[in-house]
């Protein structure tokens, strides 16, 4: 994703607890002609995460989509509308959020619960001007083949882009072949 938007002109920002794989990405993005720069923070202190944001504000100005993947751990909750944002928040989530999968029983409830609350957010912010995108992938993303990772953030861009529909699969239309 950071590759796909930083070639649409996007700055990116990286967050993440380890400073050095975050360099490591930063670096190859730079060596691409795309600004980036990592930030290291753990999404469960929210101190650090706060200083961070501060840190990508000083060094970006503005913040104008923010995704979020999946996660070992704890976040704590917070209520849709004390949710703050300017823009847009993308959430990537695997295909049993949408399609049940028994196969995919402990982490299809946590991503079902995922998308309703991506779903609820949209509703609730798109009125105030932001934008809530879900995509559900397939597990199957793997570099070089018909789920190359390039083509999900060709995909995730297509969707930002055209803020016509709050959520999309990976690849488009499995969800029909899947049935």
């Amino acid at each position: 994703m950071a590759k796909t938007f930083g070639k649409h002109g996007f700055r990116i920002a990286l967050v993440s607890r380890t400073q050095d794989k975050l360099n490591q990405y930063a670096d190859q993005l730079n060596e691409m002609g795309i600004e980036a720069k990592g930030f290291a923070a753990d999404i469960t202190n929210k101190m650090q995460l706060i200083a961070e944001f501060q840190q990508i504000r000083n060094t970006f100005d503005t913040i104008d989509v923010v995704e979020f993947s999946p996660h070992n751990g704890n976040v704590p909750v917070t209520p849709v509308l004390e949710t703050t944002v300017e823009s847009a928040l993308l959430f990537t989530s695997e295909l049993s959020a949408m399609i049940p999968s028994s196969m995919f029983g402990n982490s299809g409830i946590a991503m079902s619960g995922l998308r309703n609350y991506i779903l609820n957010l949209h509703e609730r912010l798109l009125p105030h001007g932001v934008f809530v995108g879900h995509m559900s992938i397939s597990p199957l993303i793997k570099k070089d083949t018909g789920f190359d990772p390039d083509q999900v953030a060709e995909a995730w861009y297509d969707l930002y882009e055209r803020r016509t529909q709050a959520e999309e699969t990976f690849p488009k239309g499995i969800k029909q072949l899947l049935k």
